[in-house]
Formats: C-alpha cells, structure tokens, sequence
C-alpha cells in the first residue's frame, strides 16, 4: 500500500480547497495576459461580452490546474513545497478532482465558443491538452528542458484573448506568445533552484538538478538576453510604439542588472537573490503587459486629438 493510500480519505474539502485547486496565482496571470491580449486588439467586443471571455479563460486555466494537480498527486506528496496541497492530503479524492477539472474544461471550452468564436475554443481546448497531456503527463519527467517546451501553454492567454476578439490570428499576439514562452524559463528556473533539493527527491529532471546552480544562472542570463531582444521586436511592430519602447526598456535594464548579479555573485546566501530574481519576473511581466494597454490608451487619446484639432481652431 502507498503513502497516500493509508491516508485516511474522507473528502472533507472545502471551498477554499477548491480554489487552491485552480492555482490561482497562475489563473489570475493568465486572466490577466489575456485581458491585455483583448484591450490592444484591433477589434473589441462589448464590455459583458469581455467578461463573459475572460470567465471562460479562467474557467480554463483553472481547469488545467485541477487536471496537473490531480496527475501530480503523488509527485505532489513528496514535495515539501507541494505536500500540503488538497489532493495529497485527501481533503479531495482523486475522482472528484478529476471530474472537477474535466467538467471546468468542457465548461469553459464550449461557452467560449458560443459567446466569442471557435477558434479561440480551440486555443483554450489545447492549452489545457497541452499543459495535462505534453507537460505534466510526459515532458515534466523526461527532460531538463521540460519548462521550455513546456511554457507554451502559459503563453497562449494573450493570443486566446487576442483571437475571441478579433476571430484572427496575426502577428501582434504571436510576439506576445512568444515573450512569454521566453520568459518562462528564467522565471521559473530561479525558483527550481531554490527547490532543487525537492525536484532531486520527486525524480523530476529539472535544468539545475542535473546541471547544477551555476549553469542555470548561467542559462537563466542567456535567456534574459534573447527575452530583452524579442521585447524589442514588439516595440516596433503595430502594438508598440515610442512611449511603449522606452518605458519597456527600463523593465529590460532593470531585468538585465538581475540576471548579471545572478552570475556575478554566485555565494548562495540562501538563494535569496533567485529569491529576488524570481519575484521581480513577475513583476516585470505584469508591467510590461500593462506598458502595452498604457502605449494602446495613449496611441487612441492622440489620434482623437489629431481628429478634434482642426475642428476647434
């Protein structure tokens, strides 16, 4: 009998163990790329309908939350950072996270498609296949470079969001795609050595559990480079602009300076500075998406000047 099998499983889960389920942390990043994702794009849908859209996604980031908790369970128990989560402890079964998750993601997938368009169904439909299926359920114990490929499914709620309101794909929210697919793995990396020593005890081949702390700060600094060089790209594309440009680059200074100290100072001091590093990306990603609303708010305020101007002189 396993571990988690002598437990005593009475499902006495609440509310609260429910939400934990959703990784709410990571849903409300993906709500909101994905809000940002539908305010820059060229086309809008009505303000109910735009809530109605942004439920569905986070119905579906939810959703694909439940369904790798449910499959990491035992992954999970071993963990210190993750054994206090529901599902190890057996607040709630397997069975009924499991049919939680599936029914979140019917859910969210088919009213997506009525109130918005169907392919932006289809883009959250295999974000979830994605994360379950591709990451969690083969690449998360196959390769070190499992994050990488793996942050796909993190980078798709600015194109979903992009796609329920214009119908389209385009290049604009597949830069967007791209910026987080680069950004996942130095963000998620200074936070894999700092749990390394959990990852070494699941068996799960994460980049410096097999290379160790000084060639993931190392990697983690090279893809700080290649994330400020696409960050670029944006700036001069349709959803940038000089305002966007400049305030952008402070972020990719700011970045830049962190990931260097990684490198430069490599005494652990208790990995305080992955520490930093870590929370600061989050950070960097939530004002570098919102740099593009405040760049979109400042483009529309000019040109309706431009168009009132000769009209009052």
């Amino acid at each position: 009998m396993s571990t988690l099998e002598s437990i005593d499983a009475k499902g006495t889960g609440s509310f609260e163990d429910l939400y934990t389920l959703l990784k709410p942390r990571v849903m409300w990043l993906a709500v909101f790329t994905a809000a940002v994702g539908m305010i820059i794009a060229p086309m809008q849908n009505t303000f109910f309908i735009s809530l109605i859209v942004l439920l569905c996604i986070s119905l579906g980031a939810g959703a694909a939350g439940v369904l790798n908790m449910w499959w990491d369970k035992e992954l999970d128990h071993l963990m210190e950072r993750t054994n206090s989560r529901p599902l190890p402890n057996n607040k709630i079964s397997s069975d009924d996270a499991f049919v939680f998750g599936v029914s979140l993601s019917i859910f969210s997938v088919m009213f997506l498609g009525l109130v918005s368009n169907w392919l932006a169904a289809f883009l959250l439909a295999l974000t979830i296949f994605f994360y379950l299926v591709i990451y969690s359920m083969f690449l998360k114990k196959a390769t070190p470079q499992n994050i990488v490929i793996g942050g796909a499914a993190g980078a798709m709620p600015p194109l979903i969001g992009w796609v329920a309101s214009t119908g389209t794909i385009s290049s604009e929210p597949l830069l967007l795609f791209l910026f987080i697919f680069l950004w996942t793995p130095p963000h998620f990396w200074s936070l894999a050595i700092i749990t390394k020593d959990d990852y070494a005890k699941a068996s799960i081949p994460m980049f410096p559990v097999l290379y160790g702390v000084e060639k993931t700060r190392r990697s983690i600094l090279q893809y700080s480079l290649i994330l400020i060089i696409s960050s670029q790209v944006i700036s001069f594309s349709e959803i940038g602009g000089p305002m966007f440009f400049l305030l952008s680059n402070v972020l990719n200074t700011a970045l830049l300076v962190s990931a260097v100290n990684l490198v430069r100072f490599n005494i652990n001091e208790g990995y305080e500075r992955e520490r930093r590093f870590f929370k600061f990306t989050i950070l960097y990603l939530f004002l570098y998406f919102g740099f593009l609303v405040m760049s979109k708010a400042f483009e529309t305020l000019e040109h309706g000047m431009s168009l009132a101007w000769p009209v009052l002189f």
